[in-house]
């Protein structure tokens, strides 16, 4: 929801989170400051990513399809609300504007004291969703969160990506859909989250393994994709990989569906739109993609049941409030 308005009298809050992006070119070099860690990036390195960005329109959509996910969850909340029950949904951005540091300033400024606390991501990693909540930890703001770890098998989200998935597959030729497979896949991780006992890749396997259980017969790939520039290894295959080793096998029709990403921004615009579409054209390959998530109601009616949950869990919702009259 936009920031602004009087919020003090919204018995319930939720914070979402999501990882921002650079609103113009000549914001690229600061973001990615940002992104590493104030640490420096070379000149190869900004001069790559903005080129990224220009190839995509200038700019990350990511701020406004964050905002339009604000505004679905907030109607979906006061849709299923109890009576005298109110929410309000803030948007604060991990790597770019508006700061998670400054939208938990505004929300204390305007009287909130606790909140829920949801990345628009599904599946946990301490480098991922971990790092969220401890950055908002470290803005020092008198704002508590209740943090939701993963929701990587609800319902919403499924049901949501299998009707992405059924639609994209009526762009390849009617004969050939039932043939057609998919690659799942997510963003990369550094492979030492593997020595931590991180629950990343395993939540991503209940995710895919929830789907194909509603797609018999269906063939389907695991890769990871959008693998960062540095020289430790990251966790794979990629989707290069994939598409190769189906392109070799004769395949000539596949479906990239990106379960680890919830809207449009560089990882999905440029990585599967550009880069592994390029791939695609050169091995004799139609790859299409899923229409992302972005503000799908069925989705947002399960991150509101997931809101609804952790802020009774937290003690902060009556009882009775979770199972409103409809």
């Amino acid at each position: 929801m936009e920031q602004g308005t009087d919020d003090r009298a919204a018995t319930n809050h939720v914070l979402i989170m999501a990882y921002g992006g650079p609103d113009k070119l000549e914001d690229v070099r600061p973001y990615l400051l940002d992104v590493r860690n104030h640490r420096p990036t070379s000149d190869e390195v900004v001069a790559e990513i903005t080129d990224r960005y220009r190839q995509i329109g200038g700019r990350s959509p990511i701020l406004e399809l964050t905002r339009a996910e604000a505004a679905g969850l907030e109607h979906a909340l006061n849709t299923a609300a109890a009576p005298g029950e109110r929410w309000k949904v803030w948007v604060g951005m991990r790597h770019w504007y508006p700061f998670l540091k400054e939208t938990l300033g505004e929300m204390a400024a305007s009287g909130v004291d606790r909140a829920v606390g949801i990345v628009m991501a599904p599946h946990y990693s301490r480098m991922s969703i971990g790092a969220y909540f401890k950055r908002a930890a470290e803005a020092e703001h008198p704002v508590e969160l209740a943090p939701v770890d993963s929701w990587h098998l609800n319902e919403g989200y499924l049901d949501a990506l299998l009707e992405r998935i059924d639609d994209a597959l009526k762009k390849f030729p009617a004969e050939v859909r039932a043939d057609v497979p998919i690659i799942f896949s997510a963003h990369s991780l550094p492979e030492r989250i593997l020595e931590w006992d991180d629950p990343y890749p395993t939540q991503l396997r209940e995710t895919v393994e929830a789907l194909v259980a509603r797609l018999p017969g269906r063939r389907w790939e695991w890769a990871y994709q959008s693998a960062a520039l540095t020289p430790d290894p990251w966790l794979g295959p990629d989707v290069s990989e994939v598409l190769d080793q189906l392109a070799a096998e004769g395949v000539r029709h596949v479906l990239s569906c990106p379960i680890g990403f919830i809207c449009e921004h560089v990882e999905i615009l440029y990585d599967i739109d550009i880069e592994y579409q390029e791939q695609a054209q050169r091995l004799g390959v139609q790859l299409e993609r899923i229409e992302m998530l972005n503000d799908h109601p069925e989705m947002l009616r399960g991150l509101a049941e997931v809101v609804r949950a952790r802020a009774a869990a937290a003690g902060w919702l009556a009882p009775a409030a979770l199972a409103p009259e409809r």
